[in-house]
């Protein structure tokens, strides 16, 4: 049975919310030399790669006939599926869209935002044990909706269902590349994979160290971890919250599913209703058990305000909580679903909401993928001759306060205050050693 501990307890909760990669000192010679293996020898390394990490057979790039084609197998419901889905992450995504704006900030002082979308994005779909269609919408989908020219996925096993979500999402080119090597060759170029300006998209342990090793050159969503979710309630539906954290749970091994309540009777209730459905067929083939096993807990705190606040120190990927207030009384986290009836794995298909979403902490500083991680925003300035005059003064008093009197002249050559010159008094020379002896 899922164990249940208690909020006093402040050792087992410190062991379990401990998210230290601690597999990534062990991965990381070699992912950086798969990243420098593709970076210096580009499409020969790519390949050997692909055939010893991906068994890939054919070539690395899927031609537009072999896209529109395999997208033809995927069976029709799939596809209604996968349209519907992007029409809503498009609507959101759409509305995310910074504004371009233009602000008179004083007479003669006009400011503008100028939002541009980025050039090329690179998509990353994983390819591991279940197909992922509905990860290569949430990052391609919303790249299209900011303005994204080109948007191109690796996959090293793209299924009938990729492919048609590629095609729903207007993808141009498909990489069936995987792993590390995927990452280099997105963020580097070779010959035949063009350089990103972003890479996004979520992975394994290797791709997400492969991310942040090459962020320095080329741009990431951001460094993601295993999945992960807290369920806070004092009351609810056991199944149902069994339900969610089990549905987490069955991403793989390392996923993290935790639910916090102050009420004994439903962590009772719900441990019991998670080993019944553990028990049942569909939990059969999958990892949840091994990761409850693991990453699990149902801890019991004092108040339901102690679970908020424990949540917010978690700052998890998904939040579930079973009212808006006490949603509103929980900031911290990448996404949060309201109520009884929100289940969760709905955000992950098909609410419109991005289930690309910072983990291991991360929420602290920002949310999922969003529309405007796929935009550059620019302000642009202009003065005219009334408005240097208005802001000049000011601006050269602050330049002056910090020392910077070549910043203040190049403002006060504009209003012809003529820059101050005094006589240049010569630094006297030391003698060097050579000239001393």
């Amino acid at each position: 049975m899922l164990p249940i501990l208690e909020s006093t307890d402040t050792r087992a909760l410190r062991r379990l919310l401990d998210r230290t990669p601690d597999d990534h000192a062990r991965i990381e010679p070699a992912v950086r030399d798969i990243l420098g293996a593709v970076r210096t020898r580009g499409d020969k390394a790519l390949v050997e790669f692909a055939r010893k990490f991906d068994r890939l057979e054919g070539p690395i790039e899927l031609s537009p006939a072999e896209i529109h084609a395999g997208a033809g197998d995927c069976p029709r419901e799939v596809r209604a599926a996968i349209r519907k889905a992007a029409r809503h992450i498009r609507m959101v995504a759409r509305a995310q869209v910074p504004a371009t704006w233009t602000k008179q900030v004083a007479p003669g002082v006009k400011v503008s935002q100028r939002v541009v979308p980025l050039e090329r994005v690179g998509c990353y779909v994983p390819g591991g044990r279940y197909p992922l269609p509905s990860s290569l919408l949430m990052a391609a989908v919303t790249a299209r909706a900011a303005g994204v020219p080109e948007v191109i996925v690796t996959c090293p096993r793209p299924d009938a269902s990729v492919l048609a979500a590629a095609v729903e999402a207007g993808v141009d080119r498909i990489f069936q590349l995987g792993g590390a090597q995927a990452i280099a060759a997105l963020a580097y170029g070779t010959a035949t994979v063009p350089r990103v300006d972003k890479i996004v998209g979520p992975g394994n342990a290797y791709v997400a160290l492969a991310k942040a090793l090459v962020a320095r050159d080329c741009a990431i969503d951001f460094f993601a971890g295993p999945s992960e979710i807290v369920v806070v309630a004092s009351s609810g539906d056991p199944a149902w919250i069994a339900a969610d954290l089990l549905a987490q749970a069955e991403h793989d091994v390392d996923a993290r599913a935790l639910f916090l309540t102050p009420s004994r009777r439903l962590a009772q209730q719900v441990a019991r209703a998670i080993e019944a459905q553990l028990a049942g067929p569909d939990a059969q083939g999958t990892p949840a058990r091994d990761s409850l096993a693991r990453n699990g807990a149902i801890v019991v705190t004092r108040t339901i305000a102690e679970a908020a606040a424990l949540a917010n120190r978690i700052a998890p990927e998904h939040l579930v909580v079973d009212t808006p207030e006490l949603g509103a009384s929980i900031p911290v986290a990448g996404s949060i679903f309201v109520g009884a009836w929100t289940a969760q794995a709905a955000g992950d298909y098909a609410i419109g909401s991005n289930h690309v979403l910072p983990t291991s902490g991360a929420a602290r500083f920002r949310g999922g993928l969003h529309a405007w991680d796929f935009v550059r925003v620019s302000t642009v300035q202009q003065l005219t001759k009334r408005g240097v005059a208005l802001v000049g003064p000011t601006a050269a008093t602050l330049a002056d306060a910090e020392g910077l009197k070549l910043h203040a002249a190049s403002i006060r050559a504009r209003l012809g205050i003529a820059p101050k010159v005094g006589p240049v008094k010569a630094r006297a020379r030391r003698p060097s050693a050579r000239s001393s002896r």
